[in-house]
């Protein structure tokens, strides 16, 4: 039976969650019994653009049903996911009367002038529960209307990214962060989101510059952690690095230096990091984004090495939107911009840079939000105007790196289809799209 109450002669009905999302939900039902005013109360998780979604899905069930609609949304982090808030009040025209804020919790109100309905219009076969009565009270004054700002694009993503990462961080009994800063765009974003997240006190940058670190590299870290106010630790890993290559220096004996070089560099970094963890009880921030965890390009036990990984599901272009607008929003710059300029770099071996491996990232991040968040097959991506050879490398990348991502830690879900809840592959799986 659909829940409808009656309190003083006003008839409301509540509804739950998804229930308001289908058109033949209760929602309908509920005014058909007398209800003028719905309450929804929900759990609804966010993904970019989830907000201007929901609010026209609530807008086309106030109309159908003709009731005023009073919708509810949980604001905070779970894991992977963000409740983002933005409670709403509509008319039954749809229209929006009062909103909450997005990404925190909010107190909004709206006076309603609620129809009630004639009894010949009252599916009368519907219980409904009689509540004690509120008592007679004062004519009030009208409720002032209260403006609320609405975020979009990048602002509504960033502000997505610190409450799921300070949710996550408190919520699992953690004070203080740390994270590995080599100078990139990836690092440089991530301790800025931490850092706004959590405060500077608590967020620690730890430089690990190698043979392969360039001068670049070291004075953009050494910038960012100064305009963040985070404390920066040093500590060079050319020792380690040599140390490990004697230590296999028996057993790779007649063998080429090759990838195997760079992921030990990688994996000393992890170490370092986790040790960090281990000694102060820091949690370690990863920062890999998306378009890396997609095709592979990490290094397992290395640079995934860590707790929560905040940039997991944010693609390599987003990243530099990210940075802009962080920068643009700040009283200078706080990530420079030959950090954004420069061709990104692992900087694992001389000269290194990430289109030897990879497409440019327009190129990538298309075909990945084709192929993983669309599901496209490889003949309609290579129909969107893709060439055949790169898509198929791409799938095959994203295909054979399942075992990677499913050993790496959780993320913050911004986009509609995220690795691990959204997206679940075998790792073991002979059918290949490419």
């Amino acid at each position: 039976n659909p829940c409808i109450f009656d309190i003083d002669g006003l008839i409301f009905g509540v509804n739950i969650c998804e229930d308001i999302w289908e058109q033949t939900g209760p929602t309908k039902l509920q005014a058909r019994s007398g209800a003028s005013l719905i309450f929804n109360l929900s759990a609804s998780p966010y993904h970019k653009g989830k907000g201007r979604q929901r609010e026209a899905m609530l807008a086309e069930r106030a109309r159908e049903a003709g009731v005023f609609i009073a919708y509810t949304n949980i604001v905070g982090g779970q894991d992977e996911l963000v409740f983002d808030g933005g409670s709403l009040i509509l008319s039954p025209e749809g229209e929006a009367l009062a909103r909450g804020k997005q990404f925190d919790e909010d107190l909004i109100y709206a006076d309603l002038e609620t129809p009630k309905m004639s009894q010949a219009e009252v599916n009368t076969k519907v219980k409904k529960t009689k509540l004690a009565p509120l008592g007679k009270s004062k004519e009030k004054p009208p409720l002032p209307q209260k403006e609320t700002e609405i975020l979009h694009g990048e602002a509504e993503i960033y502000a997505a990214l610190i409450l799921g990462t300070r949710d996550y961080v408190r919520k699992n009994g953690f004070q203080k962060v740390l994270m590995g800063l080599s100078g990139g765009i990836d690092s440089s974003l991530t301790a800025c989101i931490a850092r706004d997240a959590l405060g500077p006190e608590n967020v620690t940058a730890v430089m690990m510059p190698s043979r392969y670190s360039s001068r670049e590299s070291i004075e953009g870290a050494r910038e960012v952690a100064k305009n963040l106010g985070i404390k920066l630790i040093n500590i060079p890993i050319e020792e380690s690095f040599k140390a490990y290559k004697e230590t296999l220096a028996d057993a790779f004996k007649d063998s080429e230096e090759d990838v195997t070089e760079e992921n030990l560099q990688a994996r000393i970094r992890g170490n370092i990091l986790m040790a960090l963890s281990n000694k102060f009880g820091w949690l370690v921030l990863t920062t890999g984004n998306k378009s890396e965890v997609s095709v592979g390009y990490c290094t397992l036990y290395g640079d995934t090495a860590g707790g929560f990984a905040l940039l997991k599901d944010v693609p390599k272009t987003l990243v530099y939107r990210l940075a802009q607008y962080k920068n643009q929003n700040s009283p200078r710059d706080v990530i420079p911009q030959n950090i954004i300029s420069r061709p990104p770099t692992a900087e694992l071996r001389p000269q290194q840079k990430d289109s030897d491996m990879l497409p440019e990232y327009a190129i990538l991040d298309a075909i990945l939000e084709a192929y993983v968040e669309k599901n496209l097959s490889l003949e309609e991506i290579v129909g969107r105007g893709h060439e055949r050879e790169v898509v198929s490398k791409v799938i095959q990348m994203v295909d054979g790196n399942e075992y990677k991502r499913r050993q790496g830690p959780p993320g913050i879900k911004i986009t509609p289809r995220a690795f691990g809840r959204d997206r679940r592959m075998p790792i073991t799986n002979r059918f290949r799209e490419a």
